[in-house]
């Protein structure tokens, strides 16, 4: 047994009715990472953490925790906490009372349910409010509350199911700093689900991209990233994602290399990897439908002759205006091609890379 992994999946499959919403999946998550189930809406990742968690059975396969086959335990042998959307506490008990409730229930000597409520409430910054009933928390608060239930609880493993979904923008980037911040203190296996690319992307030592029922593809954030496995994986990875082309309508000179029959191709390019440029310097050309100041950067919309429309990142303030005509340039080391009937990764050596030049990149009066 690999003393590593804390979770190992093997072949399981659910399905509900005629839909199978996991098809014979195997996965494992390593001891001491947070790694996002990342995902579309009814991609599977909700249901595969009630999987993990026995509040579902799976139609086939094995769950094994710590080594131990529970693929048929009840959720309270499973040595798992929980952290849910909803917050899931209990209007009527105050703070200390709906941390310290599973304790009581299982019995925690009263002396050492104090000492780990105290423990909890200093981890999650909440000393002060253990009086106070949850509809006199903010959101961030009673997330925090959560928090601090499933770390009373003792268990090396919690599944979170969207927790921040309830909150602002800028109660998720905090909340989301102090969850990670937790979860590294505490040395936790978290499982968080999650279909906000941007809360994986920085949370995350690990995120598993599904859809369909299936992986599309795992590994480290920057991997997923830098090297998409399918088209799929390009357009949902990024904010904004990556741009995909068809290859049959750019100049052949952008897509030097591509083999006969291009129309079976994307070619897709990371909008900060796009250099708007002196149309007499490109054989590709773009109208400008939407400029948008970012503060850091500008994104600056374009619809290309052939239909498509791509959105280019420029670290600059821009000054383009609606309407105006602009060059379009890459560099082929920047470049990735996907088939377009499987949307599959294809070699590098698919793309010819085309020579640097710099000369190509020289300044529009495009920036202010």
């Amino acid at each position: 047994m690999n003393n590593d992994i804390a979770i190992r999946l093997s072949g399981i499959s659910k399905s509900w009715g005629q839909h199978q919403v996991i098809k014979a999946l195997d996965l494992e998550f390593e001891r001491g990472q947070l790694v996002a189930l990342l995902g579309p809406s009814g991609c599977g990742k909700s249901t595969l953490l009630r999987l993990l968690a026995g509040l579902e059975i799976p139609d086939s396969g094995r769950v094994e925790i710590d080594g131990k086959d529970v693929t048929s335990a009840a959720p309270s042998a499973r040595g798992l906490s929980m952290v849910f959307q909803s917050y899931a506490l209990f209007p009527h008990l105050n703070i200390a009372e709906n941390i310290c409730f599973g304790m009581q229930v299982r019995g925690v000597h009263a002396a050492e349910r104090r000492q780990r409520l105290q423990d909890a409430l200093e981890l999650t910054n909440l000393q002060g409010l253990e009086q106070r009933k949850p509809a006199q928390l903010s959101g961030g608060q009673r997330q925090r509350v959560a928090l601090a239930r499933a770390i009373v609880a003792g268990h090396s493993i919690c599944l979170m199911d969207e927790p921040l979904s309830n909150l602002d923008a800028k109660l998720r980037h905090s909340v989301r700093h102090e969850i990670r911040g937790l979860q590294q203190r505490l040395g936790m296996t978290v499982v968080y689900v999650t279909h906000d690319q941007t809360e994986a992307m920085g949370m995350a030592d690990k995120i598993v991209l599904m859809n369909g029922g299936s992986i599309v593809q795992s590994g480290a954030p920057a991997e997923l990233y830098e090297t998409p496995a399918t088209a799929f994986a390009a357009s949902f990875i990024g904010s904004p994602p990556m741009m995909l082309m068809a290859a049959e309508k750019l100049p052949p000179a952008m897509c030097a290399g591509v083999p006969a029959g291009a129309g079976k191709y994307l070619l897709g390019v990371r909008p900060e990897h796009f250099h708007i440029v002196a149309p007499s310097t490109t054989e590709l050309f773009g109208s400008v439908t939407g400029v948008e100041f970012q503060g850091a950067e500008s994104y600056i919309y374009l619809d290309l002759p052939g239909g498509d429309a791509i959105i280019v990142r420029s670290p600059e303030k821009s000054s383009l205006k609606l309407g105006d005509r602009v060059g379009l340039n890459w560099s082929a080391a920047d470049a990735h091609i996907f088939a377009a009937h499987d949307g599959q990764r294809l070699p590098a050596t698919t793309l010819t890379p085309r020579p640097a030049d710099p000369e190509r990149r020289q300044a529009l009066p495009a920036t202010a």
